[in-house]
C-alpha cells in the first residue's frame, strides 16, 4: 500500500508544469545524503484514487501530479498514473520522481521520468554535473513509447 506524507503545489519540479508533488514514504533507496529521511520509513495516510481526487479539487489550477518517491512499489504507482490519465484525459500530466538507477522495465504511463539517486558530489537536478536526469516520455502508455531527455531544461 502506498503511503504519502505531504503534499506541495511547486513550479520547479516539472519544466513547464503547475505540480501538485505528493510524497511518497517507504522509500527503499536511502541516499546517504537524502534531505527526506522520514520517507524512508512507512508512514503517512494511504495514497489512493479518491485522496487524488480530493487533492485535484482542493488545488483548482494543477496540470501536473508529480508522484515524489514510491520507489517499494513502481507498479502501483504507475497503476495511479493511470488512473489519473484515464480521468482526467489530457487535463492533467504525471510525472515520477524515482531515486532509481535505471528507467522501468514496466511500459511507463507517465508523461515525465526524473530518475537517480541524490549524490552531493554531483549536484542536484539543476545542475549541469548532477547524475539525475529527467525525460519527457512520447506516446506514453503506447508500445511505440520513447524517452526526451529533458534535463538540460532545470540548468541555468
Amino acid at each position: 500500500m502506498l503511503k504519502y506524507t505531504n503534499c506541495l503545489i511547486t513550479f520547479s519540479e516539472v519544466p513547464d508544469e503547475i505540480s501538485l508533488c505528493i510524497e511518497i514514504s517507504n522509500c527503499p533507496i536511502h541516499c546517504p545524503e537524502c534531505h527526506s529521511k522520514e520517507l524512508w520509513g512507512d508512514i503517512g495516510q494511504e495514497l489512493t484514487k479518491a485522496r487524488i481526487e480530493d487533492l485535484l479539487t482542493s488545488n483548482r489550477g494543477v496540470t501536473c501530479v508529480c508522484f515524489m518517491g514510491g520507489d517499494a512499489e513502481p507498479i502501483e504507482v504507475n497503476k495511479l498514473s493511470q488512473w489519473v490519465h484515464s480521468h482526467y484525459g489530457n487535463t492533467i500530466k504525471t510525472a515520477w520522481y524515482s531515486g532509481a538507477e535505471s528507467y522501468p522495465t514496466f511500459t511507463p504511463d507517465f508523461d515525465y521520468i526524473k530518475i537517480g539517486p541524490y549524490r552531493s558530489e554531483c549536484g542536484p537536478l539543476n545542475v549541469k554535473t548532477t547524475n539525475q536526469k529527467m525525460v519527457k516520455i512520447h506516446n506514453r502508455g503506447q508500445q511505440d513509447w520513447y524517452m526526451e531527455d529533458i534535463t538540460n531544461k532545470f540548468w541555468k
